[in-house]
């Protein structure tokens, strides 16, 4: 339906593709002042064509809050790791009461939080993922302390997890919503000591050598004892002979 309400302001979604239909569904039914999360596939991060161009309005619209993703196998569905999206329609600096409590909320029109969750979470049931109730409250509490007033004090961009990225830097990256775009990776192997490092596995080698050479000393002698001697290689003097 090319002339589907859902879609107006928008491109037409791609048939191939249910996604961004489903988002400008959503999209459809957010109140002034609602919000929306829901699972989609990590592709519609970062789709050409079609999907571009309505990601792009969505970004242009202020829509896009946060971008979630999410550990592989948390789903009995599916082992894949998905892609948690936060929507809201209103995103203005405003004082909200909730709870008895009043919150104010800093203007984030043109800002999208990225939160990178692939290395957190626990063992559930084997081979599943789940948050724990304290991983749960440290998402929950960065993610507030994002929207609101103040964030300069309780937030910070914290490397291989959470960006906070303005709309030119997402412009910059062709409207890709892929988080490790934004969110700084730590790269390990710049701060190890290689010869350090290669020292302690040569000395573990070798413990693990003189081990097996010890091992197999005793098991020669034992059927030797027995009369059913083995036919071992002279290892130890074809390397001596080497040197």
């Amino acid at each position: 339906m090319t002339k589907d309400p859902r879609w107006q302001g928008y491109d037409v979604p791609p048939t191939s593709n249910a996604n961004y239909g489903w988002i400008l569904n959503i999209v459809s039914k957010l109140s002034a002042n609602g919000m929306a999360g829901f699972l989609l596939a990590n592709g519609a991060l970062s789709g050409d064509g079609t999907e571009l161009n309505i990601r792009r309005q969505l970004l242009k619209n202020h829509l896009v809050e946060a971008i979630v993703i999410l550990p592989r196998n948390m789903f009995y569905s599916t082992d894949i790791s998905v892609t948690l999206w936060i929507l809201a329609r209103n995103r203005k600096a405003r004082t909200v009461e909730q709870n008895g409590e009043l919150v104010k909320y800093r203007d984030r029109e043109n800002e999208v939080l990225f939160v990178d969750l692939r290395q957190w979470g626990e063992p559930f049931e084997k081979k599943y993922i789940q948050f724990s109730q304290e991983q749960i409250a440290r998402i929950a509490e960065n993610f507030h302390n994002w929207q609101r007033e103040g964030y300069e004090q309780t937030y910070r961009n914290v490397p291989e997890y959470c960006y906070s990225a303005t709309l030119d830097e997402i412009e910059a990256k062709g409207w890709s919503l892929v988080p490790s775009k934004y969110i700084e990776f730590v790269n390990r192997d710049e701060t190890v000591d290689f010869e350090t490092r290669m020292t302690e596995l040569r000395n573990e080698l070798n413990r693990l050598l003189q081990a097996e050479t010890e091992s197999l000393r005793e098991l020669t002698k034992v059927f030797t004892d027995l009369g059913f001697p083995l036919d071992v290689p002279q290892q130890n003097d074809a390397a001596h002979e080497q040197k």
